[in-house]
C-alpha cells in the first residue's frame, strides 16, 4: 500500500469522524438513531474503492475503540462496541468493502455520465444499505431482543434517508471521476 493510498483512507476517515459532528436523530420506537455517517462509507466506497474504503473505516473503528469520541453523538470507547448498534458498525466495514468492489466494476472512466451515476448508486445502494442492514438488524434483533421481525420492520423507517444518502454518494462518486482523473485507480 503506497503512502497516497494510506493517505486517502485517512482522509475518508476523518469525513465519516466528520460527519459524526451531525448530531444523530432519534426515532424513539429503535435503539438505532439516525446518523450522516453512514454517508461517509458510502462515500469512502464508490470514491476510494474496496480496499482503500475499508482501510478508512477501519481506522475510525480502532479511534472508537480507543475511546475517541468520534460516533455521532460523541460516543466512543469499547461501550460502542456492546450496544444494538454495533451490528451496524461492524456492518461498515462489509458495506464500504461491497460498495468499493461493485463501483469499481459498474462505473467506469469510459462510460457515460449517467451510466456512472447508475453503477455508483447501485453499489452505494447494495453496500451502504442491503449489506449494511443486513448486519445491524441481525445483531440489534439479538442484542436488543427484539426478534428478527420487529428489527427489519423498525430500521425500514431508515430507507428513504439512506437511498437520499446513496444518492449523494453516488454524486460525489461521479464528480471526482470527472473532476479528479489523476486518483489512482481505485482499488
Amino acid at each position: 500500500m503506497s503512502t497516497r493510498d494510506l493517505v486517502l483512507s485517512a482522509l475518508f476517515a476523518a469525513i465519516i469522524v466528520a460527519l459524526g459532528i451531525l448530531p444523530p436523530i432519534t426515532l424513539g420506537f429503535i435503539p438505532v438513531p439516525i446518523t450522516a455517517q453512514s454517508l461517509g462509507v458510502m462515500m469512502a466506497g464508490v470514491v476510494l474503492g474496496a480496499r482503500r474504503a475499508t482501510i478508512a473505516v477501519l481506522i475510525v473503528l480502532v479511534l472508537v475503540a480507543i475511546g475517541l469520541p468520534v460516533l455521532s453523538g460523541g460516543r466512543g470507547g469499547l461501550a460502542a462496541f456492546a450496544a444494538p448498534t454495533t451490528g451496524f458498525l461492524v456492518g461498515w466495514v462489509f458495506a464500504a468493502l461491497t460498495t468499493g468492489f461493485l463501483s469499481e466494476r459498474l462505473a467506469k472512466p469510459e462510460q457515460p455520465a449517467a451510466l456512472q451515476l447508475a453503477g455508483f448508486f447501485l453499489a452505494a445502494v447494495v453496500g451502504g444499505i442491503v449489506v449494511l442492514y443486513a448486519f445491524g438488524i441481525a445483531y440489534l434483533a439479538v442484542a436488543a431482543q427484539i426478534g428478527l421481525k420487529q428489527a427489519f420492520v423498525g430500521s425500514m423507517a431508515f430507507i428513504p434517508g439512506d437511498v437520499i444518502k446513496a444518492f449523494v454518494a453516488a454524486l460525489v462518486g461521479r464528480a471526482v471521476m470527472a473532476g479528479y482523473p489523476l486518483l489512482p485507480a481505485r482499488s
